[in-house]
């Protein structure tokens, strides 16, 4: 199984979007600094993910969730979660 994922920053509110096929390891390696570019806007908590049966569906959803780069788009799918 893997995941895509989007967790946000309690610093400045951004977003960070990727895939893994460990969401609870890849979030601690998030907050533990152990990523370049999410390090510096630690701590981050995870507001949306999906799961996929295999790594291409992944990074295909990853892609697509990145080329957004829209906020308003980010928060739609996160309130898509309350139905």
């Amino acid at each position: 199984m893997f995941y895509v994922y989007l967790i946000q920053s309690e610093v400045d509110s951004s977003f960070y979007i990727g895939y893994t096929s460990n969401l609870e390891l890849r979030l601690k390696q998030h907050n533990n600094g152990e990523t370049r570019y999410s390090s510096r806007k630690k701590p981050w908590f995870l507001v949306y993910s999906e799961v996929f049966e295999n790594k291409t569906l992944a990074l295909k959803r990853e892609r697509f969730l990145k080329k957004q780069k829209n906020r308003d788009f980010y928060y739609q799918l996160i309130k898509s979660l309350d139905r």
